[in-house]
């Protein structure tokens, strides 16, 4: 029966063959993606915020965010506070100062009232920029 060299396709019962099973796990993210947290749309802070990684912001937050990480502001965000972090990049809304040591991006439909500071600095013609820009040397 188990150990059988007969050639007999259609006998299932002595093949020795196992039924193939899919195991669920988490799938892999798409290329590109964050892999920080998430201040959804539905979330409001009133108080300072800290982080080190990546955080997308789609909520409100009243206060200073002081980071090393990259920020992205999603296009639901209102940011009313100071913003210090190593890259930005502004879909939503800030209304305060923007300190960034790499890089800041203001995409299309983002507003910012408030100055910038930054080595690197893109702004889409189709963005709200209402300040003043100060582009310094990158620090290591």
């Amino acid at each position: 029966m188990f150990g059988s060299s007969s050639k007999n396709s259609g006998a299932s019962a002595t093949s020795r063959e196992l039924p193939i099973t899919k195991t669920e796990r988490p799938s892999d993210p798409p290329p590109g993606a964050r892999s920080g947290g998430v201040l959804s749309s539905g979330v409001s802070i009133d108080g300072d915020l800290t982080f080190s990684n990546e955080l997308l912001i789609d909520g409100k937050v009243k206060g200073k965010i002081n980071a090393t990480g990259a920020l992205t502001v999603g296009k639901n965000a209102r940011i009313r506070g100071e913003v210090r972090t190593r890259s930005v990049i502004v879909q939503g809304t800030i209304e305060g100062n923007v300190f960034a040591t790499e890089r800041c991006v203001l995409e299309p439909g983002a507003t910012l009232h408030g100055d910038i500071e930054s080595p690197r600095l893109a702004v889409d013609e189709n963005a709200e920029f209402l300040g003043s820009a100060k582009i310094t040397a990158k620090t290591s």
